[in-house]
């Protein structure tokens, strides 16, 4: 869990485990790490609370973040919005769940139609472009398959497999999460919600002890 004292952030306890990690470095500028998570997901009462602690320690430490969701649809601003206070820090997000809404709102064409809208690009675009628009700290993007393959994508749909980018302070960090098959729709969203929680607050907490040396 996290807990903030005096705009200080302490992981006292992982509750998801990551197995057969792979790190990349991109090609561009910015650095990337592309992670491959498989895990148990914790129940939703348990996630709920991981993003309330989370969004209090962001609003303490003023970091505004925003968010570009596809196979999410929303999940993670619902959970960031469910505490009082998150105005501060949330200013808006997108809910692109076609390939025309991501287009429309700041990724590439051409990035979806070389790697495919369900790809590690993509979810980079999707993260930097979101936290471009709102001149976040922290940006979110999204992508993946829930469920059954996708009608609209059927060669790139893979169910059980999304990849998600954080865009850190300008930096992208690229993680891919395959949930296994789930019994409903709600419970893919949590589980890579959950994945999310842990990847950014490993970067906040990476960030803060360099900062604090």
């Amino acid at each position: 869990m996290w807990n903030v004292n005096e705009n200080k952030i302490v992981n006292k306890e992982k509750i998801v485990k990551t197995e057969d990690s792979v790190n990349i470095k991109d090609s561009v500028k910015t650095e990337a790490s592309v992670n491959i998570m498989r895990s148990e997901t914790p129940g939703r009462s348990v996630i709920r609370e991981k993003y309330r602690e989370l969004t209090l320690f962001l609003i303490g430490e003023k970091l505004t973040i925003t968010t570009m969701e596809s196979a999410t649809s929303g999940q993670i601003a619902s959970l960031i919005t469910d505490t009082e206070g998150a105005s501060a820090i949330f200013k808006g997000a997108y809910i692109t769940y076609s390939n025309e809404a991501k287009i429309k709102n700041g990724v590439p064409k051409d990035i979806i139609d070389q790697y495919s809208v369900y790809s590690t690009e993509t979810a980079d675009a999707m993260a930097k472009a979101c936290a471009e628009a709102y001149h976040a700290d922290i940006g979110i993007g999204i992508t993946g398959t829930t469920g059954n393959v996708d009608p609209a994508n059927p060669e790139a749909s893979v169910p059980g497999q999304v990849f998600f980018s954080i865009c850190y302070h300008g930096k992208l960090y690229s993680y891919q999460k395959y949930t296994g098959t789930l019994p409903t729709r709600l419970d893919y969203k949590f589980a890579v919600a959950d994945a999310v929680y842990e990847k950014l607050t490993d970067l906040i907490h990476l960030e803060k002890t360099e900062r604090d040396g």
